[in-house]
């Protein structure tokens, strides 16, 4: 379902890419890499796809299998080492999408430091219409196990207390009213996505909180969204944030593809009023906790149950795909506000072994497409959060991102301070 709609929707201005980059400390050899990822490739043979071509009258997008990488896309590709590797990378990554007719739809990027700096970072660049992130990050930790022979294994799943009750059907803000928008900035001249990445504190939960660090992100997202809303003019409206949802194991045995679906999450504008209050910013907390909890308990297709309809295969695909265009358009006022992914703690350790050594930080990216403009997604790596703001560069620009990236920080520390 997610693969029929991105491939309907596809835009060539703004690339529907995941951009995952991972730090390391040392150096990695080029050929024992490009052999222990093609190996990881192998060992995960759905990712080894491509678009089947079909005649116009087909009822499916359809996916073929390979058995090894076409060769006309380098499975692995070392750029030269300069001053701005690292940033030409990251636009690549956001500009550029692996393309839907090659196997895999995935680009590893090798970017060396200089003689100053020995540390590597790998790029790996997703198309959104075949996989996603958490799946292309188990390649990378099957990869990482062939390098350097040392276990990458997932850890155990933090323990979560037993779960309240769902809330009140009155407690929950209406669905039904068009969210706010996130308000225009400085935009850019040019069309695209552009990101900001920094490392932050991981948030402190109080013991016996009933609450998680992702309810205190999604918390911290909103009044993030609600000043940033604020300071420019905008009235004040409920806001929805999307969240993904992934309950597929995290072994060798993953599911390889878009595996999550997609929840969204309602806060009412008084809800996000007075929390300098340790009070109230306590009880946005637990309401935060009980909305997140029964949306994921809640079982439903992966972008609900109008995109199941939409994406049964009863008409032509290229028929649904003109309608599933115009019903995007015309739903551009019902679009949830923003989306928050937060990878959670990254399960691998993506130990390359000796002389590569283990990821030290690692940054996601997700698609920010207008309207809904702006992505935030999070991950803790060695007790540290990495955020990444991607933002479409028709609705802000660079310095909309490092005040975004400030009042995220400050807000995401208080929700500490609850008592």
């Amino acid at each position: 379902m997610v693969d029929e709609v991105a491939r309907h929707c596809h835009q060539d201005e703004e690339p529907e890419t995941v951009h995952i980059e991972v730090h390391l400390p040392g150096r990695l050899d080029r050929a024992r890499l490009t052999r222990a990822f093609t190996d990881a490739l192998h060992r995960h043979p759905r990712i080894l796809m491509r678009e089947a071509a079909g005649p116009w009258y087909r009822r499916r997008y359809e996916w073929e299998l390979t058995a090894d990488p076409d060769p006309d896309v380098p499975v692995v590709t070392f750029p030269p080492p300069h001053r701005d590797a690292l940033r030409e990378a990251r636009t690549r990554a956001l500009s550029q999408a692996p393309p839907l007719s090659s196997a895999p739809p995935i680009r590893l990027e090798v970017v060396e430091g200089s003689k100053e700096d020995e540390g590597t970072v790998l790029f790996l660049t997703i198309n959104h219409t075949a996989l996603d992130g958490p799946a292309c990050l188990r390649i990378l930790a099957t990869a990482a196990e062939l390098y350097g022979g040392r276990d990458n294994a997932p850890a155990a799943p933090p323990v979560r207390a037993p779960d309240s009750a769902p809330p009140a059907r009155g407690d929950t803000p209406s669905t039904w009213a068009p969210p706010a928008r996130v308000a225009p900035g400085t935009p850019e001249p040019s069309p695209g996505n552009a990101m900001l990445v920094t490392e932050l504190s991981v948030p402190r939960r109080p013991k016996g909180a009933p609450w998680t660090v992702n309810d205190q992100l999604m918390a911290a997202t909103a009044l993030t969204i609600a000043h940033w809303n604020r300071e420019h003019g905008a009235r004040p409206r409920p806001l929805r944030i999307t969240m993904p949802v992934d309950d597929r194991p995290r072994g060798t045995d993953m599911p390889i593809g878009n595996g999550t679906r997609l929840v969204e999450v309602p806060f009412a504008p008084e809800e996000l009023e007075g929390t300098e209050d340790p009070a109230r910013m306590a009880a946005l907390l637990r309401r935060t906790a009980d909305r997140t909890r029964a949306l994921k308990s809640l079982p439903r297709p992966q972008l609900g149950r109008g995109a199941a309809l939409l994406t049964a295969p009863v008409v032509p695909v290229a028929w649904r795909a003109a309608v599933t265009r115009g019903l995007r358009r015309a739903a551009v006022p019902w679009t949830s506000t923003t989306l928050l992914s937060n990878i959670g703690r990254v399960p691998y350790p993506l130990d390359f072994g000796e002389g590569a050594g283990r990821a030290h930080a690692v940054w996601f990216s997700a698609p920010a497409r207008m309207p809904r403009g702006l992505t935030v997604t999070t991950a803790a790596t060695a007790g540290r959060l990495h955020l990444t703001l991607r933002w479409s560069r028709t609705l802000l620009g660079p310095g909309d991102g490092a005040h975004l990236r400030d009042l995220f920080e400050h807000y995401t520390h208080t929700t500490q301070e609850p008592s």
